[in-house]
């Protein structure tokens, strides 16, 4: 694992977001005694794509006998 200061990171920020989407972790020093105190670390959880209809089913709506809308209020005509 490589390791940076936090100095160093502020300034080649893009550079370290580039290593770290190739799979390289990098640690964050501070201080004097260059303690690690944050890691960066590629994010491997792709996202799914989501499933259309997942609620189909499991829910319900009525409209009372008396509702009614016009052709203006549906279509802003």
């Amino acid at each position: 694992m490589k390791t940076m200061s936090v100095g160093e990171f502020k300034t080649h920020f893009s550079q370290v977001l580039k290593e770290v989407e190739k799979g390289e972790k990098i640690g964050i020093t501070f201080g004097r005694k260059k303690e690690i105190k944050a890691i960066l670390v590629p994010n491997d959880k792709q996202k799914e794509p989501r499933t259309l209809g997942i609620l189909k089913g499991k829910g319900e709506f009525f409209m009372s006998e008396d509702f009614h809308i016009t052709t203006e209020d549906e279509f802003g005509v």
